[in-house]
Formats: structure tokens, C-alpha cells, sequence
């Protein structure tokens, strides 16, 4: 929530009320209710933290920043889906997911499109503003957690993000 105070970083209510409510109109249109879809959010999160901490050790931060960039968003991108999940890493995941929320594996596979690049969006909000100098990422460093010393969960970020944007109003 820091970065949202912090005028050198992208991070803003606008960002953050927009990346709840597309995961409540994805969840809503599947029928999940908001304490399942943390859960999945908390869940995808951890899936995508290891692909982008393997990304990380093979090709190095700026790739990882590269791919946070290139594939966050607000729409559906099944590319963001691709970067992160190659092969069958995607069912794979969709499965695991599934397993541990009761949830259909296909309805979990369907929404992945929508829902990765609004874990990557939310991980962008840390980026330096357009022309500010920052030294790195420090959401996606702390996500990213390469000393492993704490544990950021994507699902509590976006509760926390609902908590803020509710105070602001």
C-alpha cells in the first residue's frame, strides 16, 4: 500500500480498485464468492512468485521486470498465461488450484488469462513513474523475496487493497 502514497511509483487507488474489481467481475461471472477468489488469488500468486523467482535466477531481474511490463494488465492475455506457465504448466496449475478450493480445474484454466496479468499489474504498481529514477521494483522485490526471509501473499494484498480503497472513500 506504500507504493500507492509514494509519487515516484505507478501505484494508485485508481490502479488498485481497478485490479479488485475485475477479479470480483471475473470470480462473479464463475459464480465464486470474494473468500474463494483470495483463495485462488492467494494460490496463483504462489505459482506465479516461483515462475518468476526460476525466470529470475535464469535470465536475471531486468527479464523479470521485463515480463511484469510486457504481460500486466486488466484484460485477458492467455501470452501472460504462456511466459509464466509453458507446456503443461498451466493445467498443472489449474489442477493444483482446483484441488485445493473445491473448484472445477477447467473453470480455474478459463480464468487464468484474466487473472495473471492482474497479479502482474499489481506487482507493476511498484514501478518507477514514467521518467522517475527508482532503483528497481520494490513490490516486485518484495514479492519476489530473494533473501526468503518473509512471505507476501497475492490473496492478502488484495484484501488489503479492498480494506485501503474502502477508507479512501
Amino acid at each position: 500500500m506504500s507504493a500507492v502514497a509514494n509519487p515516484q511509483q505507478q501505484a494508485s487507488t485508481n490502479q488498485l480498485g481497478s485490479i479488485l474489481g475485475v477479479a470480483q467481475q471475473v470470480a462473479g461471472n464463475q459464480g465464486i464468492d470474494s473468500n474463494t477468489t483470495q483463495t485462488v488469488m492467494s494460490l496463483l500468486g504462489g505459482y506465479v512468485r516461483s515462475s518468476l523467482q526460476n525466470q529470475q535466477a535464469s535470465q536475471g531481474s531486468g527479464h523479470v521486470q521485463s515480463l511484469v511490463n510486457q504481460f500486466s494488465g486488466l484484460g485477458s492475455n492467455p501470452q501472460a498465461v504462456s511466459a509464466l506457465f509453458p507446456g503443461g504448466a498451466q493445467q498443472q496449475v489449474s489442477e493444483n488450484i482446483a484441488q485445493q478450493t473445491g473448484l472445477n480445474a477447467g473453470t480455474i484454466q478459463s480464468m487464468l488469462p484474466v487473472l495473471v496479468p492482474l497479479v502482474l499489474n499489481l506487482l507493476q504498481s511498484g514501478s518507477a513513474q514514467q521518467g522517475g529514477q527508482s532503483a528497481g521494483n520494490p513490490v516486485l522485490n518484495a514479492f519476489l523475496d530473494a533473501d526468503r526471509d518473509g512471505d507476501v501473499d497475492v490473496g492478502d494484498v488484495m484484501g488489503m487493497a479492498g480494506q485501503f480503497l474502502n477508507q479512501q472513500r
